[in-house]
């Protein structure tokens, strides 16, 4: 185990990618990631492949196994465009001998599927939102500045970041999840309290929330201003690791008189569903869900990195169940995964969601940037996405709201944004 007494788990995990050495935050140290990932997109993995041949001269990688790419964006319209643009991805990972996977699921859900995101692993990729693998105690950076760097040495120089521990306790109520708790602690910290920091959860709600929810929380640890996010292990994790890397792994813990920046106690129990108004994922712009109820909205969406996977699927199926999608409504649902599509299908959660009127799509991240079905101008919708600026999913006219399955499904069904109740009443708001 490297690291000393008083490490972090992000000081451990950074001085093992450093050969075993004692790091602290705020040095400048050299690290080598375990994986360096990427999606093809145009101006990021076309503009790097040729810059590693044509400005570095390379022709090979001395270890292509560190390297992965996916081919989860621009799958939809089946235009010549598309084509050209994963023609031209397939040609230069055929000629490094890079690791493709294409058509297949959301990469940042496959890196966990694939047994990539292994515990104590760094991990980099120029999108942020690789932070999700955190959720088996594995660090994901993103780097869009200087992947570069990583994919031609080998190599990046990072400043040792600090780290910000949060200890929950509880469980969440009904209608409640992560994408609710991480607008909750945006709240409670503000929009940069974790700026250049990683999150580290831990504590007895931290080992009782599922697999899928920790993903997403992790996965929108930026909005926090946090360059990472990570989970301490546990027998949840370790068991979904075991069972899929591909080679064995020693997982690393924070030790117990570790120092951070700040510490937080959250009660998972005291966290309500949540709803980001348009304009950026930030918590001046969050409300809880009653304080929005009845504003209209013409579309829903249940995808992306971080919701669409099937706990997110479970959710929506429960709230949708012998009910249906309001006239005026169209609700989109996007697996986040072709496995996670399949284990759906076999559950009967796709049937009960269409039933509901909801309209199923193969797995990407089309719908989540605006590509497939974009929104029209004066439309508003309700996403579990990751992101809601203006013209983020088509027009910048239009109005984007973000919940987690429960609330989206809700709100789907009742044609306005609306907290869902297993009661079948609304609950009632305590005030802020």
């Amino acid at each position: 185990m490297t690291g000393a007494v008083g490490s972090t788990m992000t000081e451990k995990i950074l001085g093992r990618a450093c050969g075993g050495e004692s790091v602290r935050a705020g040095e400048n140290r050299a690290v080598s990631p375990a994986r360096m990932i990427a999606y093809d997109f145009p101006g990021y993995t076309d503009v790097m492949f040729r810059q590693m041949r044509d400005d570095f001269g390379m022709t090979e990688l001395t270890d292509p196994s560190r390297y992965v790419v996916f081919i989860d964006h621009m799958l939809t319209k089946n235009n010549d465009t598309e084509a050209e643009v994963h023609k031209v991805t397939r040609d230069w990972c055929e000629f490094f001998g890079i690791e493709l996977h294409e058509g297949v699921g959301i990469g940042h859900q496959l890196t966990a599927e694939l047994g990539l995101a292994i515990p104590g692993d760094f991990l980099v990729h120029f999108d942020g939102h690789i932070s999700g693998v955190g959720a088996f105690g594995a660090l994901g950076w993103g780097i869009r500045r200087d992947l570069i760097e990583a994919w031609v040495t080998g190599k990046v120089y990072l400043d040792i970041p600090a780290t910000t521990r949060f200890d929950l306790v509880g469980e969440f109520g009904p209608g409640v999840d992560s994408r609710d708790l991480v607008h909750t602690i945006i709240d409670l910290v503000g929009a940069d309290g974790c700026a250049h920091q990683v999150m580290e959860f831990g504590g007895p709600g931290a080992r009782a929330m599922k697999i899928d929810h920790r993903q997403g929380l992790c996965g929108m640890a930026m909005f926090t201003g946090a360059v990472s996010a990570v989970f301490e292990p546990d027998e949840t994790s370790l068991e979904y690791a075991e069972a899929v890397a591909r080679r064995e792994f020693e997982p690393v813990y924070p030790d117990a008189d570790a120092t951070y920046a700040a510490r937080h106690t959250i009660d998972l129990g005291s966290v309500v569903p949540r709803v980001v108004q348009p304009g950026s994922a930030r918590a001046a712009n969050t409300k809880t869900a009653g304080e929005l109820s009845g504003t209209p909205i013409t579309k829903a969406f249940i995808g992306s990195c971080a919701s669409g996977r099937i706990e997110d699927l479970r959710a929506a199926a429960l709230v949708l169940d012998g009910r249906s999608v309001a006239p005026g409504v169209e609700l989109n649902v996007v697996p986040t995964s072709q496995k996670v599509h399949e284990q759906a299908e076999r559950e009967g959660i796709l049937d009960v969601l269409r039933a509901a009127g909801a309209h199923i799509a193969v797995s990407s991240c089309d719908f989540c940037f605006g590509y497939q079905k974009p929104l029209q101008a004066g439309e508003n919708c309700i996403s579990t996405g990751v992101l809601n600026i203006s013209g983020r999913m088509g027009s910048s006219d239009a109005n984007i709201y973000m919940g987690s399955p429960f609330t989206v499904a809700a709100s789907a069904v009742a044609g306005t944004v609306q907290e869902w109740s297993p009661w079948g009443d609304e609950r009632v708001e305590e005030s802020a």
